[in-house]
């Protein structure tokens, strides 16, 4: 056992990791280590590493040269698994020692990336046939959020998505919702139906009697235009909850 093994390195910041000089090297120990993991990643997928060492392959691009291991277990240790590392705002993960911007644009491009391959496959194709994946859809955008967030997606005549927008941020427990917006909102797509989703950061996707209400006053605007609400769904951390299906709706 060398000394390093024996005392790694500590992470540092990574503005302060890319200014080193250009032509130095790895410590051996360090490649060696990024070699193997890389090479059970390819071999055997995502399944084959715990969180941890998933993170450590996203922190490889943004700190060349040093050991990540020990940034990696303190987001662990923060966030808990990896969907809320890379879903953690910028501000909670600059209250990690040696998070800087190289570290967050990676986090960011995975996040963003997620969530653009989750929203492929529910766009133009109809909703009904793929709830799975619109729920999957949901969870991945929504699920772990530190906020409220709500969106609605709009839908034509054969219930097709053709719409997916957010349309307010809120607080931990609140987020404003204007029900002639969406519904004015769902005239200039032509969509012919509504689906509404909020997410509920305390994991619980119980609706308030503030979202039922608003719930049923967004189901009048649309009324009024013949537009129909097919569910309102709350996004719980592990679950959801369906309007239709509860009898809220």
């Amino acid at each position: 056992m060398n000394r390093f093994d024996e005392q790694p390195l500590p992470f540092l910041m990574d503005e302060a990791i890319s200014a080193a000089p250009v032509g130095s090297k790895q410590p051996s120990y360090i490649a060696d280590h990024r070699k193997r993991l890389r090479a059970r990643f390819m071999t055997g997928g995502a399944t084959a590493m715990p969180d941890y060492e998933l993170l450590e392959l996203v922190l490889f691009r943004a700190i060349p040269r040093r050991d990540v291991k020990p940034l990696a277990n303190a987001l662990m240790e923060r966030f808990g698994d990896f969907n809320r590392v890379i879903t953690a705002s910028q501000a909670r993960l600059r209250d990690i020692s040696g998070i800087g911007d190289a570290v967050i644009t990676e986090l960011k491009i995975v996040e963003a990336a997620a969530h653009r391959m989750a929203r492929s496959k529910i766009m133009q194709t109809q909703v009904l046939s793929s709830w799975d994946a619109l729920l999957d859809y949901c969870h991945t955008t929504m699920a772990h959020r530190e906020t409220e967030q709500f969106r609605v997606l709009y839908l034509d005549r054969k219930n097709v998505l053709i719409g997916d927008e957010e349309q307010a941020k809120g607080t931990v427990d609140h987020v404003p919702v204007y029900p002639r917006e969406v519904a004015k909102r769902a005239l200039e797509l032509n969509a012919s139906a509504v689906i509404l989703v909020h997410n509920h950061p305390s994991g619980d996707p119980t609706p308030s009697p503030a979202d039922i209400d608003m719930t049923q006053r967004v189901n009048k605007a649309c009324e009024a235009l013949e537009i129909s609400l097919h569910d309102h769904l709350i996004i719980g951390k592990s679950q959801e909850l369906s309007f239709r299906a509860t009898g809220y709706l």
